[in-house]
């Protein structure tokens, strides 16, 4: 765990995390990213559900929704650029914190949008501090785990972002008529100021603070908490793993040789695949709304079956990584995405079995397939890059997003059928598959390929 030398003994904190039984602290920390996550998961996805309702209630039809939703990916996009890395630089707390002040106090905002424009430029601004709740939260998750365990903490986590998403459908489901659009946005506002409060019941990230600075004081102080029964010298030199060969370049650094290769990828299977979510997640109701003529509140209520696969598809994503090659799973589920996907468009709204069995096995593939990216984003570089790594590849995503959304607005201007709609939809998972494919062969089947080469640092 800490080894020693004649002048200084060397303490690995990885190993001490890595070799720490699961305990009240990780699972508080579990708990609570996972409620940040859930309250982000609801804030991300809920306007795509209330679309016709929120035109509606504007005075226009879903189509004049296309500035809102293309308005709140290019947010995203700007977020994931500049967040994760202020992550790193000032620490997972204070961003987390920051991220939820401002997306709730905008969220209540959005309540009192008299315009479509105006509601456009709330959701946008918003759009940069929720995309980094993902990111950032899971670099503080994954930093606090173990690593036999990190892969299925962050799939739980995942989960419980996938049940903002279902809570967000139950309550269009069941409460669109009593509370209204301008409900879900005071909802959506008044919870996430709340929750700031939990952030005081964590530490800070300690990974974050050896690699910001292994002489902070404070080091010694959090590993004492951690166990009571550690012994500290007070001339330790604190590092991470092997940090012979630290990379000082930063955010950077992912472009050095060890992880070029792996952010090519991990950027191009980014964008076809936030890009994919954005699309379905921003314009399927009103697809099936306007296509098919399912009520919202029908379509909510299907959907709200779909999220439980969601579910299962991320904990078996988090168990099966742990145990098996991760890149042949990956590509397996976006394979079965692609044919759910098509199956969505060919099956008849009024045969609600088949339709909510598509919704399953496509929220099943696509959430799950998606933990998966997300697990070889976050766990494929080392902490002093970890926020900035998923986050950078989020925000390729979320340009991603800003196109398959406004191609979603234009299927609906030219009124292609709902068919021909979900087959073109199908198209970026199978692209996603063989990119995932690609990606398994440059890193020898292992997450992160050349990096882990390296020992591992946390």
């Amino acid at each position: 765990m800490a080894a020693a030398t004649a002048s200084a003994p060397r303490f690995d904190v990885a190993a001490f995390i890595d070799e720490r039984a699961i305990g009240r602290r990780e699972i508080m920390t579990l708990v609570i990213v996972s409620i940040v996550l859930f309250l982000d998961g609801f804030d991300m996805y809920f306007v795509g559900k209330i679309v016709p309702a929120i035109a509606v209630g504007l005075g226009g039809a879903s189509v004049d929704m296309q500035p809102v939703l293309t308005y709140a990916q290019i947010g995203m996009l700007v977020g994931a650029i500049i967040m994760p890395p202020l992550a790193d630089k000032i620490g997972r707390k204070p961003v987390l914190a920051m991220c939820l002040l401002v997306f709730g106090s905008l969220s209540l905002w959005a309540a009192f949008a008299t315009s479509f424009q105006m509601l456009a430029w709330l959701r946008g601004i918003s759009g940069i501090f929720f995309s980094a709740m993902l990111p950032v939260g899971l670099a503080l998750l994954s930093e606090a785990t173990p690593r036999r365990r990190r892969a299925l903490f962050m799939s739980i986590a995942l989960v419980c972002f996938s049940g903002g998403n279902l809570a967000s459908g139950a309550m269009t489901a069941w409460w669109l008529e009593e509370i209204g659009w301008e409900g879900f946005f005071i909802a959506g506002g008044v919870v996430p100021l709340a929750a700031i409060l939990l952030l005081l019941l964590i530490p800070e990230s300690v990974s974050f603070r050896v690699n910001r600075d292994a002489k902070d004081p404070e080091i010694p102080r959090v590993l004492r908490r951690m166990d009571r029964n550690l012994v500290l010298k007070g001339d330790e030199v604190f590092a991470m793993g092997d940090q012979a060969e630290v990379e000082k370049a930063g955010p950077l650094a992912m472009f050095g040789k060890r992880f070029r290769v792996q952010t090519a990828l991990l950027w191009c299977i980014c964008f076809f695949s936030l890009g994919n979510i954005a699309l379905l997640s921003s314009w399927l109701a009103a697809f099936m709304f306007e296509l098919a003529d399912l009520p919202i509140e029908t379509f909510a209520l299907y959907m709200i079956y779909g999220y439980f696969g969601g579910a299962a598809g991320t904990l078996a994503m988090g168990w099966l990584m742990d145990r098996m090659n991760p890149y042949w799973i990956i590509a397996g589920y976006f394979v079965l995405d692609a044919i759910a996907i098509v199956s969505i468009g060919y099956v008849p709204p009024g045969a609600a079995i088949m339709l909510v069995t598509a919704l399953i096995v496509w929220n099943f593939c696509q959430v799950g397939g998606q933990t998966g990216i997300n697990n070889l984003a976050t766990l494929g570089y080392p902490p002093e890059m970890r926020s900035s790594g998923i986050g950078w590849a989020g925000a390729v995503g979320r340009f991603g997003g800003i196109v398959f959304t406004w191609l979603g607005g234009l299927a609906l201007v030219y009124a292609l059928d709902l068919q021909t709609i979900m087959l073109i939809a199908a198209l970026p998972a199978l692209i996603i598959a063989v990119l995932i494919t690609v990606l398994g062969i440059a890193n020898k089947g292992r997450i992160g390929g050349a990096a882990m080469d390296a020992p591992d640092r946390g």
